[in-house]
């Protein structure tokens, strides 16, 4: 790590002079315990039966601890939505199902083999920083149960420790080195043949529940290296919409004014529709005059927020989580009431292989089903999303599942499951290939798959993973 203090530009400085920092009062409540011991406001005593509460308490300390696996987290917003919400309340309760299989990887993907810095993976043509180890309330199925439990892991070179937060010195001279190296091999990294560093995604975690100061000093910092868009990955319009108010947005509005040739995109994690659209007593949505569903007032307000200002994106993704939002007509209304506000529909995603990800995945082939069966009234611009799987060696389109058998083909007597790889580590050498592997509907991941491959270009199921003396190392 380089422990040499960053100097902001003069520039930088008048932009991070502007921002207010107001305290944000969330609400939460941390952990378990409140609700064992029954320290928590009255009204949220009941968030939890009696029985719920004893099989938790009886795994305290085993193997099975779930706060052990995933630290447990909620707000007072999120708690008010979940009364009227079952999958709400599935999102962020703790079950002792959790952890009736504890298989899973600690690093999903190895993806610490392509972290040239701490903090930082640089896997792709962007990069992306953990910059926080938390959010405002902790999904049950989170994709980085590792970092918000912070958890020690394996890395390539064998040793052992907890990810780490990345440091604006650190980033800035990684992107200052990588992009020089860039430029002086005529447009290529000699080592990786990556172009320029132009993107950095602000994940962790989830920045927003950082203050305005802090967030500032990430889009200062990376604006004056060279960074050429910034993205910010978030469920704090979920979990706490109050966070984007006008103080927030007073911020955007300076760093665009300061730096108007910097993107900006917000990368927002909407499950589904019953955390942003406004339900009645009897838990149907509410319809506005003109017949479209209502929004929360403060989420709306949010979300306007964002929208209304031109120069950004605002992107959803979303997992599909077996209880949660496994239902075609939930992700069908979903994706029409977020397109007409403005956001677009980016990804969704596969569950990953987690420890203990069989408690929430659904199978590739009916996560595929479910979201082609919900795409079914869309209009063109609402079905811009596409069900991502992600591989090691790159995020991987879930593209087609057969019905009808390749007559020839031994193997497709049941159809089969086409997979194409969308991003690719490095230079992308193999973007675009495919992969086609007979049917199996048991199958939450790759290795359902591995006894029925039928083509495989992409490389899916025979891949080794990049050593540090490679040409696709992640060496800068």
């Amino acid at each position: 790590m380089n422990d040499s203090k960053y100097v902001p530009s003069a520039r930088e400085q008048a932009f991070l002079d502007t921002v207010e920092n107001p305290r944000y009062e969330r609400e939460s409540i941390n952990g378990l315990r409140p609700f064992f011991d029954e320290k928590m406001p009255d009204d949220m005593r009941d968030f939890y039966s009696a029985v719920e509460l004893a099989e938790l308490k009886a795994l305290k300390g085993t193997e099975r601890d779930v706060e052990a696996r995933m630290p447990v987290k909620l707000t007072r917003h999120y708690f008010e939505l979940a009364q009227k919400s079952a999958p709400i309340r599935r999102l962020v309760k703790a079950s002792p199902g959790e952890t009736e299989s504890l298989e899973g990887s600690e690093d999903p993907g190895n993806q610490m083999d392509y972290s040239p810095v701490e903090g930082l993976l640089h896997k792709y043509e962007m990069g992306l920083m953990y910059v926080v180890s938390t959010c405002s309330a902790h999904c049950r199925f989170c994709y980085r149960e590792e970092l918000i439990g912070r958890k020690e892991i394996e890395r390539q070179d064998g040793t052992v420790a907890k990810k780490g937060m990345a440091q604006i010195p650190d980033i800035v001279r990684y992107i200052h080195e990588h992009n020089q190296a860039v430029e002086a091999n005529g447009g290529t990294h000699p080592d990786t043949g990556r172009e320029k560093l132009r993107e950095i995604l602000l994940s962790g975690g989830d920045p927003m529940v950082l203050s305005n100061a802090k967030i500032a000093a990430w889009f200062g910092a990376l604006a004056e290296a060279g960074i050429e868009s910034i993205r910010l990955g978030t469920k704090e319009m979920a979990f706490f919409p109050q966070r984007f108010d006008q103080t927030f947005l007073d911020m955007l509005d300076n760093f665009h004014k300061t730096y108007p040739e910097v993107g900006l995109r917000f990368m927002v994690h909407f499950n589904h529709p019953d955390e942003f659209l406004l339900k009645d007593d009897n838990g149907n949505y509410v319809k506005e005059e003109g017949g479209a569903l209502a929004w929360h007032a403060e989420t709306k307000r949010a979300m306007n927020g964002l929208v209304s200002r031109g120069w950004l994106c605002v992107e959803n993704q979303s997992p599909l989580i077996k209880d949660i939002n496994d239902d075609p007509d939930a992700l069908r209304i979903m994706q029409r009431a977020l397109k007409r506000v403005g956001a677009n529909n980016h990804y969704f995603f596969c569950g990953r292989d987690i420890v203990a990800h069989k408690a929430f995945n659904i199978s590739i082939e009916e996560a595929w089903r479910i979201l082609n069966d919900s795409q079914k009234g869309l209009s063109g611009v609402e079905t811009h999303a596409r069900l991502s799987i992600t591989h090691y060696l790159g995020k991987t389109e879930v593209v087609a599942v057969t019905n009808e058998p390749m007559e020839g083909v031994k193997g497709a007597e049941n159809g089969v499951v086409i997979f194409k790889l969308l991003r690719n580590a490095a230079d992308a050498p193999d973007r675009g290939k495919v992969c086609i592997v007979g049917r199996n509907p048991d199958a939450i991941w790759f290795d359902g798959f591995e006894d029925r491959v039928l083509f495989d270009e992409a490389g899916l199921f025979d891949y080794q993973r990049v050593q540090k003396d490679s040409p696709s190392s992640i060496t800068v």
